[in-house]
């Protein structure tokens, strides 16, 4: 079987805690100091997320880094 791109869980994860904090992707992208586009393409698994991007979607979501990342395996 193949493995799911880690883009996928990586980008609902990110969705589902920003709706949690009842946050826009235009709100979140302002507190991670990011594009608004560049979010919504994270959330569609469409962006290969760098390590200080995923730093900065966690600060934006006050979250560690590591709840980002629990999904993938």
């Amino acid at each position: 079987m193949p493995r799911l791109d880690p883009r996928i869980p990586f980008g609902k994860r990110v969705r589902e805690l920003r709706l949690a904090l009842d946050l826009s992707q235009e709100k979140l992208a302002e507190k991670a100091e990011l594009h608004r586009n560049y979010v919504g393409g994270v959330e569609r698994g469409e962006r290969n997320v760098s390590l200080v991007n995923i730093v900065k979607l966690a600060h934006g979501l006050d979250t560690a880094p590591s709840e980002l990342l629990e999904t993938i395996r």
